[in-house]
């Protein structure tokens, strides 16, 4: 029988035995993304050997300071971190090192990732991933689902081992290890004051007005999830608040008559939508049609915009491709399609491989990726510009 530790006292006597055992520490967390507004974790699972499995609730338990306190120096094991250190940092859980999996198995070469896949392409083992999308904020959590939350962690340092070999194999433990560093490393993103604009469908509503009103609904159904902490698509999906914006209702009862205005929430909760619509009826903060973009356009009008940018860009994406089909490293982790793409718009002066360097290094790159891809960028802009010059030279 797997159980969750849900008391403090269990918590304290797990935390001492975690600090007992040897190796990294293997650590998962589940959410109930799709389920609740946070992104907090409703369980955490440990393993470490000579300590064995433990998973934690971490509502019940509050906070895991002690725990940080005794494996904060240890290298934790997770896979895609960048999916649970939010979460983890949350309740007091912030690693100083990690190995991630899922990361380290990209950088390798493997073609699919995810746990299952890796787990029984590396060790053999077959791991049922049906629960992975639970709502993990159920209470009582069932049997069938602590086995499979603690399988799923148990096996991490086994797999860590598996990855690290093919790593050091490929001659890539080093690029690994700066990787790791960098997701450790990395700021969590803040909202975009402008969230609403995600809406999805929102590109079909028509005018300043109508973009207030799936505003001020936006608005309203965020306020409310949050409140109740319920994903907000499961109140009212997002194809309600659209159709309310694009049909502009004259009346509540008019709103509550909308055939496509739906969702748990749509009637129940139905002066609140209204309200919202009103609030955007009669605002004279109109929203902008079109935010104002950034420097940098999208590449499907270079061509036309920057043609010289369009040629260093095409010529670069080319070498950088057949670099990462060599080197067995998929290309968004050689370098990122957003940092290729700024330093073709804008590339340094004078066009040299120091410059290529100081460029990459200021955009964020780190020193594996700059010492690699820096040779490559430069040949592929020198390539660009000669070409340039001899279109130029054929028209003269």
């Amino acid at each position: 029988m797997v159980t969750a530790i849900d008391t403090r006292e269990g918590y304290l006597e797990a935390v001492e035995a975690i600090a007992a055992g040897t190796g990294p520490i293997a650590i998962d967390a589940e959410r109930a993304s799709g389920f609740r507004y946070s992104q907090r974790a409703y369980l955490i699972q440990i393993f470490r050997r000579g300590a064995g499995v433990f998973l934690f609730d971490p509502p019940a338990i509050g906070s895991f300071a002690e725990l940080n306190e005794a494996i904060a120096d240890e290298e934790w094991i997770l896979h895609a971190a960048s999916q649970d250190l939010a979460c983890l940092r949350e309740v007091g859980l912030d690693p100083t090192r990690i190995f991630d999996t899922e990361l380290g198995a990209r950088l390798a070469g493997l073609p699919r990732v995810g746990l299952g896949t890796v787990v029984e392409e590396l060790l053999g083992i077959h791991l049922a991933k049906e629960h992975s999308a639970a709502d993990w904020s159920t209470r009582p959590l069932p049997q069938s689902w602590l086995v499979y939350a603690a399988l799923d962690v148990e096996l991490l340092v086994d797999l860590r081992d598996a990855v690290a070999e093919l790593l050091e194999k490929a001659g890539k433990t080093e690029i690994a290890q700066q990787e790791f560093a960098a997701v450790l490393a990395r700021e969590a993103k803040q909202p975009r004051g402008d969230a609403w604009r995600r809406l999805s469908g929102l590109h079909t509503v028509r005018g300043a007005r109508g973009l207030a009103v799936a505003r001020a609904l936006w608005e309203a159904r965020d306020d409310f999830a949050r409140a109740t902490d319920t994903a907000p698509g499961r109140l009212v999906p997002d194809a309600s608040l659209v159709a309310a914006a694009k049909a502009m209702p004259e009346s509540k009862q008019a709103l509550g008559t909308l055939k496509e205005f739906n969702g748990r929430a749509s009637r129940s909760e139905l002066s609140r939508w209204w309200e919202a619509i009103e609030r955007g009826r009669t605002t004279e903060d109109l929203p902008a049609l079109r935010v104002a973009g950034e420097t940098m356009p999208p590449p499907r009008v270079w061509a036309d915009r920057n043609p010289e940018a369009d040629r260093r860009l095409k010529a670069a994406r080319a070498r950088v491709t057949a670099l990462s089909q060599e080197l067995s490293i998929p290309v968004e982790n050689l370098l990122t399609p957003e940092l290729l793409r700024r330093i073709s718009w804008t590339p340094p002066e004078p066009l040299e491989l120091a410059s290529i360097r100081s460029a990459l290094t200021a955009l964020g790159a780190r020193p594996w990726q700059i010492a690699t891809i820096a040779p490559v960028v430069l040949d592929a802009f020198v390539e660009a510009d000669q070409t340039i010059e001899g279109d130029a030279g054929a028209v003269s």
